[in-house]
């Protein structure tokens, strides 16, 4: 053995731990001793008695034996207590780390030559406050904590806060070396980026040197950018790059909120702007697992309409950007090729279903009214619609189609019942799970195909097998009548005709907004089908109650930094009909961007229907508060608040909203 000293006797100690050990089996020996003694005592009661004394021997040795122990083990911890915890000097400087004690007011009472030295540049420092040393806490916070990091003297620790009687005892461990290695290690993490220019047709025009010298500029500034932050940037195809990155110049782009997409908008061309979609797959182990999330993210934000990031993160998305209006996309080679899909799917069904979200509309319902058409003339398929005419906002276009069509629709819960592993489903005008008519319906059908318009939400239905998603279209209607189109154009009676041009003209508000070539398209489309716009224009008729509530829901909004706010009575029939139509109007207020109506839907659920003529996207707004739609057109429904306090919700977020 070295020449070490031990702080205690090594073989007494040795036994005594044990003792302790044997302890349990000692107590069964004594007990199987005093069995013994007993039964002996039966036949020769002298011997019993000296067994039996034998045993109590034996127990009390055994009980002061474990007694000793325990105060052994209490005295070496209170003497650990003491040397650890004392305040004096002595014991602070037995300790290999900077240490000091404070009162229980914050005041320096004492410290070690580590602590002088590293903190205190030498100098005394009895009597000042301990709270600059310790990141700026008080000592009771501190003690709470328990274990926290703080910087001081361009060095880093780690601080064990610990409380002792009339005070607190602070230990500093110097883990400089190892924390700048852990975030070198973090900072230099790679992420890859994939974008996509959105409407490089607008900036490629043939023999056009103003469009070539736009889509020049446009490039210039993204190599600029990439150059600029030290980002590997490479071309992959006409309008296609992937970057690659640090995650410190992820973080820089992150504070800046990615405004690169302000600079490549900038560049226009025949009024029109470029925009760009960018995908990030951050947080992954490897650039093959981050191109993958990247590819994820750029779907989202194309299907959120361009112009943003998409950052996905351990299945998170966070977005940035996408104030510019949808791109409209007038080529229709990706309907033709989904339409063959959908023809494809339809005739390996047994029947179809369709359905569209609660509170249906005249767009879900006619959208809904023209696929049956397509199922019903063309594939001679069983087929029907599932909705809760109950709770419908089309109630006289539904039955305007039994009149001509028949009992063509069906409740949810016939719908759920009739679903099986054949059954093809259709969903129209949403794509999330939260908002479709039935939740059991969707999950019952063996194959599901979703057409809709809406910006691509996070929480989208995954196993769709097709799924025609175009932002940039005016309604699912239009989609429908393009798909129709395609697939049979003879299907169309006048009055699926009319229930296809209502829902058109209702997204589009008659053809103010959402409005591109397509739109005018479907509608000639379905003018040549035989469809009325005076028989549509009733769709959209008021009774004089609904007509008096919406006047009335008008003249009461405020304006709330240039967006009108109103509120419905609790008890006001028809209200999601009614606010919807009073959002609309609200917007021909002088200075309104956007209209917002708040109503009670059910005791526990208030809804926000928001409009916009696209300065002020809506969904951003809308997805803030848990909801969703389309940049001019979208909604939300708070669960348990009252409409005052919705209404507080909603104006602490359009306050916080900076127009350029």
């Amino acid at each position: 053995m070295s020449g070490r000293s031990y702080p205690f006797p090594h073989k007494d100690k040795v036994m005594k731990k044990r003792v302790w050990t044997v302890l349990p089996v000692y107590i069964i020996l004594v007990v199987l001793m005093v069995s013994m003694s007993v039964t002996t005592f039966y036949y020769n009661k002298i011997l019993g008695f000296i067994e039996f004394g034998v045993c109590v021997a034996s127990f009390v040795i055994v009980l002061i034996l474990t007694l000793r122990f325990r105060s052994y083990i209490r005295n070496v911890a209170e003497s650990a207590m003491r040397t650890c915890f004392s305040p004096s000097g002595k014991a602070l400087d037995d300790l290999k780390t900077p240490a000091v004690v404070c009162g229980e007011y914050g005041e320096i009472l004492a410290y070690n030559s580590r602590f002088k030295k590293s903190f205190l540049d030498g100098f005394e420092g009895e009597n000042n406050r301990i709270s600059p040393f310790i990141a700026g806490f008080e000592p009771a916070s501190a003690v709470k904590r328990g274990t926290f990091d703080c910087d001081f003297n361009n060095k880093r620790y780690t601080v064990f806060a610990r409380e002792i009687e009339g005070g607190a005892l602070f230990e500093f461990i110097d883990d400089t070396y190892y924390k700048n290695t852990a975030d070198k290690y973090h900072s230099t993490k790679k992420s890859v980026a994939l974008i996509v220019f959105d409407n490089i047709e607008d900036f490629s025009a043939e023999a056009d040197q103003e469009a070539a010298a736009a889509h020049l500029k446009a490039e210039d500034l993204l190599y600029r950018w990439a150059t600029r932050n030290s980002i590997l940037l490479r071309k992959l195809g006409e309008n296609r790059y992937i970057a690659i990155f640090d995650e410190r110049v992820l973080m820089e782009q992150t504070d800046k909120k990615f405004k690169m997409l302000d600079g490549i908008r900038k560049v226009t061309y025949n009024g029109r702007p470029a925009t760009i979609s960018v995908g990030i797959g951050h947080g992954c182990e490897s650039l093959t697992e981050s191109a993958t999330q990247a590819r994820k993210a750029l779907e989202m934000a194309q299907g959120r309409g361009g112009d943003q990031v998409a950052v996905l993160t351990n299945g998170e998305y966070v977005f940035f950007g996408g104030i510019a209006k949808g791109i409209e996309k007038t080529s229709k080679v990706k309907v033709r090729a989904v339409s063959q899909r959908i023809a494809e799917a339809i005739m390996r069904a047994d029947q179809v279903l369709i359905t569209g979200h609660k509170f249906s509309d005249l767009d879900c319902i006619g959208a809904s009214a023209g696929l049956y058409a397509l199922v019903v003339g063309k594939y001679k398929k069983p087929c029907h619609i599932v909705a809760d005419i109950e709770r419908t906002m089309a109630r006289s276009m539904i039955d305007s189609l039994r009149e001509a069509h028949g009992e063509m629709f069906i409740s949810p819960e016939k719908g759920t019942f009739m679903a099986g592993p054949r059954t093809l489903l259709f969903i129209v005008d949403t794509h999330s799970p939260d908002f479709i008519e039935s939740d059991r319906l969707y999950k019952n059908c063996g194959n599901v195909v979703i057409i809709d318009h809406h910006r691509r939400m996070v929480n989208a239905i995954e196993n769709a097998s097709i799924f025609l998603h175009e932002p940039s279209s005016s309604s699912a209607s239009e989609l429908v009548t393009e798909v129709i189109g395609y697939l049979a154009d003879d299907v169309l009676s006048h009055t699926v005709a009319e229930a296809l041009l209502a829902g058109i003209m209702l997204d589009t508000k008659c053809f103010i907004i959402n409005t591109g070539v397509r739109t005018f398209e479907a509608a000639g489309f379905l003018r040549k089908k035989g469809a009325d716009t005076v028989v549509v224009r009733d769709d959209f008729a008021n009774s004089l109650d609904n007509y008096r509530n919406k006047s009335r829901l008008v003249a009461q909004a405020q304006i709330v930094n240039h967006c009108a706010v109103t509120v419905a009575e609790e008890d006001m029939r028809d209200s999601r009909v009614v606010c919807a139509q009073a959002a609309d109007d609200l917007l021909t207020i002088q200075g309104a961007y956007a209209s917002f109506v708040i109503s009670k839907i059910d005791s526990h659920t208030v809804n926000i229907s928001a409009r916009s003529f696209g300065k002020l996207n809506v969904q951003l707004i809308m997805e803030g508060l848990g909801g969703g739609g389309h940049q001019t057109v979208a909604a939300t429904q708070l669960k348990d608040v009252t409409l005052e306090q919705a209404k507080d919700k909603l104006i602490d977020v359009l306050k916080q909203i900076e127009f350029k």
